[in-house]
C-alpha cells in the first residue's frame, strides 16, 4: 500500500458531509483509496469508515485506508 497515493485530504474543518460523499464516490471507481488529514485536526478514522460504508484497512499517522466493502454472501 505504500506506493498508493492520497487521492482525498481532510482540512482544518475536519470530515464534513462533502468529503464522506467524496470518499464514497472514489471507493466506487478505485475500490481502495489512501485518506490524509492535516496535524491539527482531530479524525476518528473508525467513523470515517463508518459514515462512508468502508472496511478499515489500516492507520498509520495521519493516514487511512480505506476499502469497499464487499457484498454478503448467500449461504
Amino acid at each position: 500500500m505504500q506506493d498508493l497515493k492520497p487521492t482525498v485530504w481532510i482540512g482544518k474543518q475536519g470530515c464534513t458531509e462533502a468529503t464522506i460523499d467524496e470518499i464514497t464516490a472514489q471507493l466506487k471507481k478505485r475500490k481502495v483509496i489512501k485518506v490524509k488529514w492535516l496535524q491539527n485536526t482531530e479524525v476518528d478514522p473508525e467513523a470515517v469508515a463508518e459514515a462512508a460504508c468502508a472496511a478499515l484497512v489500516g492507520v498509520r499517522g495521519k493516514t487511512m485506508i480505506l476499502a469497499q466493502r464487499g457484498k454478503p454472501t448467500k449461504k
